[in-house]
């Protein structure tokens, strides 16, 4: 059986994005919290110590969000999460957005925690709060997804397409989830509106080499996984398809008599 793993890069993305940008976090603007957010990536100890007395002097939501982003780099996503899940609740003066980008996060933790009935059950409220939101549709079809709920991740995919039909990525996890179901004719035609929309996708262009692996096509797929190791040699795409690649380059000798 071909190696498909699930959603490799996109999945991977979604969770190491977890720890935001200053820029796009409650709150932006205050010195002290850009401050504790950029200290969180490099020195989380420290982060977490300066957040902590920081909210002992009333540094409300800002110091309580860095406090849970420093816990998520120093490995411990389930707290983080807890903690992140708590200010989007309590957080009921703060604007839509706010409370929207905090259940995400906390998603993206519980789902780092390895603990994805969490992060449906967090994502499902934000849908509630925003349901126009591609965003929030894709981020939970990446959890059903983990979890082996393929028909239901390519509901919440049908709904993020029709929010966003000029967006490559959940045509891609998609014809992910359509591979995994056994349904390659539909990965592909996703696979082929994905690529119309961005050519340079290394994401279609690594599902559509498994794609291709799976339909007999071991010289298609290695030239899609040659050209993702061109447009993104370093990413987790990159990766996959350096991957996939030393495993079609394997030969199996006949048994010995």
């Amino acid at each position: 059986m071909a190696h498909r793993p699930l959603l490799p890069p996109l999945l991977l993305a979604l969770v190491l994005g977890a720890l935001p940008a200053a820029g796009q976090q409650p709150r932006p603007g205050n010195d002290e919290y850009a401050r504790c957010m950029r200290l969180a990536r490099t020195n989380a100890t420290e982060a977490f110590e300066t957040a902590s007395a920081w909210d002992g002097r009333g540094g409300g939501l800002p110091a309580r969000h860095c406090a849970a982003v420093a816990l998520l780099t120093l490995g411990q996503p389930a707290e983080a999460a807890v903690r992140l899940e708590r200010l989007a609740t309590d957080g009921r003066g703060d604007a839509v957005r706010v409370r929207v980008e905090l259940l995400q996060q906390a998603a993206q933790a519980w789902l780092a925690a390895r603990m994805p009935e969490r992060a449906h059950a967090v994502l499902s409220q934000a849908v509630k709060i925003a349901p126009d939101d591609a965003d929030l549709w894709i981020d939970r079809s990446v959890v059903l997804a983990t979890a082996k709920n393929y028909w239901e991740a390519i509901d919440d995919l049908n709904r993020a397409i029709e929010l966003a039909p000029r967006r490559a990525e959940p045509l891609v996890l998609r014809a992910t989830a359509y591979r995994w179901v056994g349904s390659l004719e539909l990965a592909e035609d996703d696979l082929a509106r994905a690529l119309s929309l961005d050519p340079r996708s290394a994401d279609a262009l690594l599902e559509r080499g498994i794609v291709r692996r799976l339909r007999n096509d071991p010289a298609g797929a290695r030239a899609d996984w040659i050209a993702v190791l061109r447009l993104a040699p370093d990413g987790p795409a990159g990766d996959a398809a350096r991957a996939n690649l030393e495993k079609l380059d394997v030969r199996v000798e006949p048994p010995r008599r």
